[in-house]
């Protein structure tokens, strides 16, 4: 129910869910257990989606102990928090940490599953959105090519490709290539509102995203319609402080500036 929770969009009843397993868990397994720390990965999750960073990294280093003391840190079951520490330290804008336990999980996943396998894909466009944001964008666009090789081919979840193209729309957005990120954008935000709940926070992130292209255009009627949009969606579906509601509020502050 967690994972449901959090799939579409509802990350406090995930944290809810989520938490009551947990308790479960420490109740019933030795310490060192590795079910208890792919909870704790759970835990460490939803603590990111909410946009309590430093929860999430203590969720998630604890995690991480556990898998070494099972001795499993290199097997499959390590990779999922990987990943996600790969993330919450990307949010925490220290992209080398970040880069490091991405690549941890990708030598796991370059072991265990085949080359096609959608879970590769989202593990590229994850390392690939990092090289844009330490400004490296042939690189960036590189591991999002990489991903879309796999994506594309209809493998794995559509909500994951529209991942892809988000990240790739903002590699040509920064690069001020903004038809094409414009076109990326579209692809991305046509998947996401066909499968997710009107107010799903990952359809906030995607029209910021349009709002950033529009006000670096020049076009701040469109530019505010779309922050309004994500503004409204942050405000149902996330807290006050979250990180992502912030930078929207920023971003309509220079919107409204140029208006």
């Amino acid at each position: 129910m967690g994972t449901v929770s959090s799939d579409m969009g509802d990350y406090w009843k995930a944290l809810l869910f989520f938490e009551k397993a947990h308790k479960i868990y420490e109740n019933a397994l030795p310490v060192n257990h590795s079910s208890l720390a792919m909870s704790y990965t759970n835990l460490g999750s939803v603590y990111h989606d909410i946009g309590d960073y430093t929860a999430s990294l203590k969720a998630l280093q604890t995690a991480f102990l556990i898998l070494q003391k099972a001795l499993k840190e290199d097997k499959l079951d390590a990779s999922v928090t990987y990943i996600w520490l790969g993330r919450v330290y990307r949010s925490m804008k220290d992209y080398a940490k970040a880069l490091e336990y991405f690549e941890k999980c990708l030598a796991i996943f370059q072991k265990v599953l085949q080359e096609k396998h959608p879970h590769l894909a989202i593990l590229y466009t994850a390392i690939g959105d990092v090289h844009r944001l330490m400004g490296d964008y042939e690189k960036a666009l590189l591991f999002h090519r990489k991903a879309l090789d796999i994506q594309e081919t209809g493998q794995g979840n559509p909500l994951k490709c529209a991942a892809t193209y988000t990240n790739i729309g903002e590699t040509y957005r920064e690069m001020k290539n903004y038809s094409t990120a414009l076109t990326y954008f579209q692809k991305a935000l046509q998947i996401r509102e066909d499968k997710l709940p009107k107010n799903h926070p990952h359809l906030a992130e995607i029209y910021h995203n349009l709002a950033k292209l529009y006000l670096a255009t020049e076009e701040y009627s469109m530019a505010m319609k779309n922050i309004q949009q994500a503004i409204d969606i942050g405000h149902k579906q996330l807290s006050s402080t979250h990180p992502h509601l912030l930078n929207y509020k920023n971003t309509f502050e220079e919107i409204q500036n140029k208006l």
